[in-house]
């Protein structure tokens, strides 16, 4: 999925040439004036804005983080120390400019891992914000088109012998030599996402928890947005469950058929975006649940595959460099853009120099025609930095069938899966990407061809040569101890698949999984441990264990089955009235979910003893009702009351049913007919989303907007979208028409500290059926900060009063997190009431 070139840059040397033009489109200034500052601006961004357009488009601080502490970590310490490290550097650097965009009213996206904050706007925002001193560069937002060189037809053959590709680089020789397939090691992708679920790939995919059931929250995230339910894989493009399956795919598609494999969809479908990138870059580096909330950076992958780029920027490198920094290993394809002679072809991110960047070759040893040369164009580097196969190779395909693809998009997952094998082999060398790049490069087969410059044995059409993953794992240190052994069970000595052993200890941690006959193989650095052996159904194993350089170790786990006993139970609403129609789940469990019955009760016939997390969601429309997560210990019979909580959002705010208590309205607003907006003055401050607003627009379609209104926002959509309109109220948010029946009022009431300010639509009408009218307000509360929002005059017979094309709730400034009560659906009730808590800060 290498993407087609495009001129993007970022550090402000490397925009030093494009800044000069950029100011004359802009504004220079007078020849008497002083020196200032003035970032460099993307010239795509300046065009767009100097004629008259505004454009969504990055704004980069110049601080970067000083990561030097987390390079001296080890294992997951090192991972934990570079997020906050990166967290707290954003913070810091990003705070002053979240300060000047409140108060201009601006909404904006931060991001930790490139230390950047997104904005829309025009030619007068790119001016101010160019001068900032703590600004190093303004880049507009990119999408790429997802391209792949050459595609076969999808067969539905399933693979036995390893493709020619893993034969070639010699993973096969390192799995019968040495019984290594990347047990231990987990290895992620940026792509369109994956087919969890593929006969190739679900066994080892992290989220499985055997018996056909999955936990997707920290394995899987779906940062496009694009996947029907995100919290579930999908892959709507294929390309991300072609590259997962060269990585670690079974039956020979794969080169470390024994790794764990988590991903993040950073492509929509045919073409990614910055913003889904970057999310998707964080969420590597600090896994979150399927909402992208509460990270985990002790659960970030050991590898990163990224078959995508484009152009010549520098735009990725904080990223790559964060990754780095963790002790994550990452691969970046070198382009598409080649035509088998011309120099200076390779493509960013892989064409950078922190990066890995991977050529491509056929299964006749040929470089193969497209692959991206180097000298790189964005600092002279040598690119590629290694060659791998790339051409005809059959992988895993959505539907559960196979494809061969060409591409350097097909060689870097080689390269993947290769350091999973190689780390497997040698943990002393996880994490040290200097030493891994070392090894990948000391063992790779030289290739002669120096007509873009090099040498014999490093060059800018090979790298280093053609991957050779057996000779890196033999000429690796072979120190590790090797643990060897089954668990069974005790009563009956059968063998226990899938019972998860981790060894924690002064050499880091490792994990593995038992084979269908209760095998395992655990590789360790010399040094004492902690061994756990734990399954559902039995009874965690806690041992101590010790182990010395070189070391074979034959170590036999027995485990005791634990009793089985029902859990109960009834699942109550937010207001304690029993909910039908809730998922009810057992995290832990490899148990199906159950749904609450028209009295709300719910019941898991056998579920073994252990602690676990429950889990109740509610079926949608949510509305007011949140999902519930709380600690379950089965010790015994079971009974267990779930009163659901109030929704809330990644801010925190939250909604409940309020009591009705209708203001009306006194002093007309100048707001009538179709697609208007007002600006009124709010008597108290209102703070929404952690910013304080005097004022507010009010538009004809049932909105309160505290940016700029947007005209022309009659087609609602489900919050939070990023696309305008963004920081608002959606009281009634429909097609509406103010006509002469119609009006829209204002009211204060109470006194100083106490006082309600009410926006009131009366008789609005429907641009689909003007017989049809609604009538509804917006009450803001000084003392507790809430919204309240209350409806009259719903005729309970029509779909269309009843909110059945509205949208209701609220969503922040940069259109990425929201609280919705409804969407396109007939829920609201004459005389009801929804009170929105609207957190401080």
């Amino acid at each position: 999925m290498h993407l087609p070139r495009s001129p993007l840059r970022r550090a402000a040397t490397a925009w030093a040439a494009v800044a000069v033009t950029v100011v004359g489109v802009l504004a220079a200034p007078a020849a008497t004036a002083a020196p200032r500052h003035h970032a460099a601006v993307d010239p795509g961004l300046a065009a767009a804005v100097a004629a008259g357009q505004e454009a969504t488009f990055f704004v980069v601080l110049d601080s970067r983080p000083d990561l030097s502490g987390a390079t001296r970590q080890r294992g997951k310490a090192r991972k934990i120390a570079a997020y906050q490290a990166l967290r707290a550097e954003a913070t810091r650097d990003q705070s002053s400019l979240a300060r000047y965009l409140d108060q201009a009213k601006i909404g904006y996206e931060s991001y930790w891992i490139a230390n950047a904050v997104k904005v829309t706007g025009g030619r007068d925002l790119v001016e101010r914000l160019a001068a900032r001193p703590d600004v190093a560069a303004l880049r507009r937002e990119q999408r790429y088109a997802i391209a792949t060189v050459a595609m076969g037809a999808v067969t539905t053959t399933e693979v036995t012998d390893p493709e020619w590709g893993v034969k070639d680089i010699g993973a096969d020789q390192v799995w019968s030599q040495y019984a290594d397939h990347g047990e231990g090691v987990v290895v992620a992708s940026i792509d369109s996402g994956v087919e969890f679920n593929h006969p190739a790939l679900a066994d080892n995919y992290r989220g499985n928890l055997g018996d056909g059931t999955y936990n997707h929250d920290y394995n899987w995230y779906d940062a496009s947005g694009e996947c029907p339910d995100s919290g579930t894989p999908c892959d709507n493009n294929g390309h991300g469950t072609h590259t997962m399956g060269t990585m670690v795919g079974a039956g020979g598609i794969g080169v470390a058929p024994g790794a764990k494999w988590v991903a993040a969809k950073g492509c929509e479908a045919n073409y990614c975006t910055d913003t889904s990138l970057l999310k998707a870059g964080q969420w590597i580096l600090a896994p979150t649940d399927h909402n992208g909330q509460n990270p985990r950076p002790d659960l970030a992958p050991d590898v990163v595959n990224n078959s995508w780029g484009g152009g010549n920027t520098t735009f990725y490198q904080d990223m790559i460099e964060a990754w780095n920094a963790a002790g994550i290993f990452e691969a970046f394809a070198a382009g598409n853009a080649g035509n088998g002679f011309t120099c200076s072809t390779s493509e960013a991110p892989g064409a950078q120099a922190p990066t890995y960047g991977v050529g491509a070759y056929d299964a006749t040893g040929a470089i193969a025609y497209f692959s991206g040369f180097g000298p790189s164009l964005v600092d002279g580097s040598m690119k590629p930095n290694i060659a791998a196969p790339g051409v005809n190779v059959r992988s895993a395909w959505p539907g559960g069938g196979y494809r061969a693809i060409s591409g350097t998009s097909m060689a870097t997952p080689h390269v993947a899966g290769a350091v999973a094998l190689l780390w497997s082999a040698a943990p002393s060398l996880v994490g040290d990407i200097d030493a891994t790049r070392a090894a990948l490069n000391a063992s790779a087969r030289d290739v002669d061809d120096t007509h873009c410059g090099g040498t014999a044995d490093a060059n800018n059409v090979w790298g280093e040569g053609k991957l050779d993953v057996f000779a890196a794992v033999d000429r690796a240190p072979h120190t590790a101890a090797t643990i060897t052994g089954t668990a069974t069970d005790r009563v009956t000595g059968a063998g226990l698949a899938g019972i998860t052993i981790t060894a924690m200890g002064q050499g880091g941690q490792r994990t593995v999984t038992t084979n269908a006959s209760g095998a395992y193989r655990l590789v360790l650095a010399a040094g004492a441990y902690t061994l756990t052996s734990a399954s559902y159904g039995y009874r965690a194993v806690t041992e101590n264990l010790t182990v010395t350089d070189g070391q074979a170790l034959t170590h036999d786990i027995a485990l005791d089955a634990v009793p089985r006993h029902a859990v109960t139970g009834t699942v109550y609403d937010v207001t304690g009235k029993p909910l039908p129609g809730a998922s009810v789940r057992i995290v832990e469990a490899p148990l199906a979910p159950v749904v609450s019955d028209a009295a709300g009760a719910f019941r898991f016939p056998a579920v073994a003893e252990g602690s676990f997390t429950l889990v109740a969601t509610p079926a949608a429309p949510v509305m007011c009702d949140g999902t519930y997560q709380q600690a379950l210990t089965v010790d015994g019979d079971e009974s267990v009351a779930i009163r659901l909580p109030a929704h809330s959002d990644a801010f925190g705010n939250s909604c409940l049913p309020a009591a009705y208590s209708w203001v009306s309205g006194a002093t007309k607003v100048a707001l009538s007919g179709d697609e208007n907006a007002k600006s009124v003055a709010l008597p108290f401050p209102v703070t929404f989303y952690g910013v304080s607003y005097n004022q507010a627009s009010v538009t004809t379609n049932g909105l309160v907007n505290f940016l700029a209104p947007r005209l022309g926002d009659y087609l609602n959509s489900a919050l939070p979208a990023a696309s305008q309109p963004n920081g608002i109220v959606a009281a009634y948010w429909d097609d509406l028409v103010l006509d002469k029946r119609s009006a829209v009022k204002t009211a204060v009431t109470g006194t100083a500290g106490q006082r309600k300010f009410a926006i009131v639509w009366e008789n609005a009408a429907f641009a689909a059926d003007s017989s049809r009218r609604v009538t509804f307000e917006a009450v803001f509360e000084e003392a507790t900060g809430a919204v309240v929002l209350q409806y009259q005059s719903i005729d309970g017979a029509s779909a269309l009063e009843k909110g059945g094309s509205a949208t209701v709730g609220i969503e922040n400034q940069a259109g990425v997190d929201a609280l919705q009560y409804s969407f396109n659906e007939p829920v609201l009730t004459d005389h009801s009431a929804l009170r929105i808590t609207l957190k401080a800060a």
